[in-house]
């Protein structure tokens, strides 16, 4: 992720923000998720529907 994206994203979750080039939204999903699963973050039901739309992509 470039720095003026990581910039604009801040701590937002893939509800609220999602990269630019949508063939990136299956890898920012899948990474998404695996931190969410390594660190076992909870996750909320807007998110879930995010991640879910995004992972359609693959």
């Amino acid at each position: 992720m470039s720095g003026s994206s990581n910039m604009s994203k801040g701590d937002d979750g893939p509800e609220q923000w999602q990269p630019d080039n949508t063939g990136y939204h299956c890898m920012y999903a899948r990474s998404w998720v695996n931190v969410k699963y390594e660190w076992n973050l909870t996750v909320t039901g807007d998110e879930v529907t995010t991640l879910e739309n995004m992972l359609s992509t693959c």
